[in-house]
């Protein structure tokens, strides 16, 4: 806690002495607007005099002088003049003296960022509330919170921090409330802050808030350790002054101008080596430590030379954390020997630099002086390093089920977080690609966008992003979305968000141009699955996709407020619903007997127990108009209503021409033809069976044929499916593999 002496700007009565903070504060940090600073102070105290007193009196009266222990904390770890005004003013927010809106339009945008970014951080919060309620007035599900926490903590280190200190106060603090009251807050400092600081790599707020909360969740056990330090102080302290004694001399012979300090093991940390190791007090080596800093890293394994030409070291209690560092990044020699009077003395090495990380943190890496656009690290790789590090701090809350499973399914599981160019994050639905990431950055650019760079190289629009990507967008001068886009088959648009930006774009275009676009399109679908509209009521089509009439079912499709699949699936439900008889003249000598018999997944009306099976000379499939012929032996053949073979068959035996229709099960399939054509190249065929293996669709027969001369590829399947959707969808991913220029359906005898 900052400590309160006669000279102290903060005084035993509660009363501050702000010109002498002020005085204080730009001694200890570079300040370009002191007065800021002051008016955020005076703004503060203003609340706090005028508020309210909440339930929880001994929060109350401290939110002032919270304010500025916070921003002691925060000058600490060397943080610039909007993390301290944000810190000055968090709890006037959080305690709703003010609003962020007011403090937007005091103290401007940035500061009411970092505010709105640490009360998302509240979200862990909810771990300490079972039924998941929102907290802090937050709206919306505590999820959405939780994703928003993790994003500002990566965007903007200052959040993390500013929480840190707002935790760390709490816990100094709590000491005034209630016995729930200091072990909730204990609770979820020792559980999430504690872990939070250690990934961060900043050791002394660190120790601090172990020690702070072990004493609250284990008082006995508390005591019991600090009185064995304190029995053991005075002894422990002459021992301490008499090695650096020893090792000043040591490094001033060798040319080395090291400091040696010595260091109080925490508690907490020996308690936990004493759990661990199942050990009593007097066998934990590093109640007495030494730390001895350096300027170069040659140093360091100098120093060790000497210490261990001083003293006999302890096996295996050596550590090279210079050479493997820890995943924090925190570096150091730690060496363990047996001292003067044999004496177990724990000795630290290393370097000034290395010192500040670990005391720092990556407060040493990420220093801000000015906009955070422009002052802080645009290095991928530093920015890489701590998203990871956030990340793998969630995975470090094992202690509480239920937030880490919150945590584990909701968040970084079904999350993305992805860099721009300039650093800043954004987190995204998983799957997400390209086209996707910008719509969400602006309606704009995704309008724009024409390619994609992700990590420095060229991808395909329909790639999957993943996290830590940084991915730029490639824009055209005009916005002009594609309507491929809108095609869930082809993959470019995996957000419910993206494909209504591109919606409403073709919606606000001409009507009859969308018209024409939508026709155009349903032509060319029927085409490659060898439809033939003319034997189709369009208007009854349209109105079956809720449209008054088919120009309005195409301007829909024009504009994308429909798919194509829709428009394929009201045409195949019409030609199984519709009597076929209605389409075609064919004077047939069907029963009266209108009960139907459903085999293999077809319907035939006006026969008995019959086998189907069909006709290999036009292969229908379901969707398609059908007739059935009853064979001498076979059963009844399927043909297309169309196929020549079923012309001939309806001229000469018409009386063996029976009415069939395709059931609704949806579980039989049916050999299909498709034709495709593309520029040979060597691994054509594999990739094409790829994508045929990745749709679970089985092949029956396959033949290819290469023109040396032309260099061109033709491809022959027989494929099975089941519905016209899935032809279509498999068409448009075979049309997607590079070298392919056609992909459509075999008429009968082409």
């Amino acid at each position: 806690m900052v400590k309160v002496r006669e000279d102290h700007p903060i005084h035993d009565d509660g009363s501050v002495d702000l010109e002498l903070w002020l005085e204080r504060l730009q001694e200890q940090v570079e300040v370009k607007d002191i007065e800021t600073v002051r008016q955020a102070c005076l703004y503060a105290k203003q609340l706090k005099d005028e508020g309210e007193p909440s339930e929880d009196s001994w929060k109350a009266k401290d939110s002032y002088i919270t304010g500025l222990e916070m921003a002691q904390i925060l000058i600490e770890l060397n943080q610039d003049e909007d993390a301290l005004v944000a810190a000055i003013l968090y709890r006037s927010v959080r305690e709703q003296y003010t609003t962020l809106d007011d403090i937007q339009r005091r103290f401007g945008q940035t500061i009411s960022g970092l505010i709105q970014g640490v009360l998302q951080m509240a979200a862990i919060g909810s771990r300490q509330n079972p039924r998941r309620e929102n907290v802090l007035g937050q709206s919306g599900n505590p999820l959405d919170n939780v994703r928003k926490m993790l994003v500002a903590m990566i965007d903007d280190v200052r959040v993390v921090l500013i929480k840190i200190a707002e935790r760390t106060c709490a816990i100094r603090g709590v000491k005034e409330g209630s016995r729930k009251k200091r072990y909730l807050v204990a609770r979820e400092v020792f559980d999430v802050y504690a872990p939070l600081a250690h990934r961060l790599g900043i050791g002394h707020i660190k120790w601090e808030l172990e020690d702070l909360s072990f004493r609250y969740l284990k008082p006995n056990d508390y005591k019991k350790i600090a009185s064995l330090l304190s029995e053991k102080r005075l002894e422990r302290q002459q021992f301490i002054e008499d090695v650096i004694g020893i090792l000043d001399g040591e490094l001033d012979n060798a040319g080395i101008d090291g400091d040696v300090s010595g260091r109080a093991k925490h508690i907490y940390s020996i308690w936990r080596k004493m759990q661990r190791k199942n050990i009593d007090f007097n066998q934990v080596y590093d109640i007495r430590a030494v730390r001895i800093l350096v300027p170069e890293i040659r140093d360091c394994y100098t120093v060790l030379g000497i210490v261990h030409g001083l003293w006999r070291n302890i096996p295996h209690e050596f550590d090279d954390y210079i050479a493997s560092p820890k995943p924090n990044g925190y570096r150091s020699l730690h060496t363990a020997v047996f001292g003067p009077s044999g004496k177990v003395l724990e000795i630290q090495i290393r370097t000034y630099s290395m010192h500040e990380e670990a005391e720092l943190g990556v407060c040493a890496h990420w220093l801000y002086k000015g906009t955070d656009t422009q002052s802080q690290s645009n290095s991928y790789e530093e920015k890489i390093a701590w998203l990871r590090q956030v990340l793998e701090w969630t995975e470090d809350l094992g202690s509480s089920e239920e937030f880490s499973d919150m945590i584990g399914s909701d968040v970084t599981h079904d999350r993305v977080y992805v860099f721009t160019p300039d650093g800043h994050v954004v987190d995204m639905p998983i799957n997400s690609t390209p086209v996707d990431f910008a719509y969400r950055v602006h309606t704009e650019v995704g309008h724009r966008c024409r390619g994609a760079k992700v990590n420095g190289r060229i991808v395909p629009l329909t790639r999957a992003l993943q996290t830590g990507d940084q991915v730029e967008i490639l824009t055209a001068n005009t916005e002009h979305p594609r309507r491929d886009w809108l095609n869930p088959n082809l993959g470019y648009i995996t957000s419910a968000r993206s494909r209504a930006k591109v919606q409403q774009w073709f919606k606000l275009q001409d009507k009859d141009k969308n018209a024409a676009a939508g026709k155009k399109i349903v032509e060319r679908e029927f085409r490659r699955l060898a439809l033939d509209l003319a034997d189709l009521n369009i208007e009854r089509m349209a109105e079956a996709v809720n449209y008054k009439t088919a120009e309005d079912m195409y301007a829909a499709l024009g504009a994308g407020d429909i798919r194509l699949s829709q428009v394929i699936n009201a045409a195949q439900q019409q030609v199984d619903t519709v009597a076929h008889d209605e389409q075609l003249d064919l004077a047939l000598p069907v029963s009266a007997d209108k009960s139907s018999t459903e085999y293999d997944g077809i319907k035939i009306r006006g026969v008995g127990n019959l086998m189907t099976s069909i006709a290999p000379c036009c292969r229908p499939v379901p969707g398609d108009p059908i007739i059935g012929y009853i064979t001498k032996g076979r059963g009844v053949s399927i043909h297309r209503e169309d196929c020549t073979n079923a012309f001939q068959l309806r001229e000469h035996e018409g009386e063996r021409i029976v009415e069939v229709s395709w059931s609704d099960d949806g579980e039989s399939t049916y050999p299909v033809d498709i034709f495709v054509e593309a520029f040979d190249r060597s691994g054509l065929l594999r990739d094409l069976m790829i994508v045929l293996a990745n749709e679970n669709i089985n092949v029956v027969a396959a033949n290819t044929l290469s023109d040396k001369k032309s260099n061109i590829a033709r491809l022959s399947l027989t494929v099975e499916i089941a519905r016209l959707e899935m032809l279509g969808k498999i068409m448009d991913k075979i049309n997607q593999i590079p070298n392919v220029t056609d992909v459509h359906r075999q008429r009968s005898g082409s």
